[in-house]
């Protein structure tokens, strides 16, 4: 996965938004499978000289993504710190079909919370590790089209959360703690692209 800002020339009819990147070893094959699955390629893949491949998707729920092929560029290479993506969480209404493309494109297992979660929380693995997560039916409000919301990790989310209102963010969720463990807000930048922030417990 990486992270870059763009200028989208579908800007007119898309609004501001945080694209999530996927690593795959063929972006060709990754794009041409997740159409055989139901997803729409916006983009087909091409070559991002000095960089590697990519593909612009959208899921069969209607959720961007792309998927990211590395090159000379293998992606983030900075975790678990401050400033860091750390968590992407998928806003759909059909998970059960949002469950069967990703777990079938890349593999994925979903499982739910520990204690069974009354949430309905799914929480996404790939291999070993846990990526991010699908939150319970009746989530996403009915005005919100199905997007990936991507968590970014800090040192105190009451802080930075200020801080950004500061800069001119929107608060769209204010920090909250869960299972007195998880303390995240979420946010819309300037732009009105939404994100989310994330202070680990340890």
């Amino acid at each position: 996965m990486l992270a870059a800002l763009s200028r989208s020339p579908q800007r007119n009819t898309i609004p501001p938004h945080w694209q999530l990147y996927v690593a795959v070893d063929s972006a060709d094959t990754a794009a041409s499978r997740a159409a055989e699955l139901g997803a729409k390629v916006i983009q087909p893949p091409m070559d991002i000289p000095n960089v590697g491949r990519m593909a612009v998707l959208q899921d069969p729920t209607g959720a961007m993504l792309s998927v990211f092929q590395p090159g000379m560029h293998k992606g983030m290479g900075i975790t678990g710190e401050p400033g860091a993506f750390c968590w992407a969480d998928l806003q759909t209404r059909d998970r059960t079909a949002a469950t069967h493309f990703y777990g079938s494109l890349f593999d994925w297992e979903f499982t739910l919370g520990k204690d069974k979660d009354p949430s309905g929380y799914l929480h996404i693995r790939s291999g070993e590790q846990h990526i991010g997560g699908i939150p319970g039916p009746g989530t996403l409000p009915p005005h919100v089209p199905p997007h990936w919301l991507a968590y970014i990790q800090v040192a105190d989310c009451a802080a930075v959360t200020a801080r950004a209102q500061s800069l001119g963010a929107s608060v769209l969720l204010p920090p909250m703690t869960i299972e007195n463990q998880l303390h995240f807000s979420v946010l819309a930048d300037p732009q009105g692209a939404a994100f989310a922030l994330f202070q680990p417990a340890h």
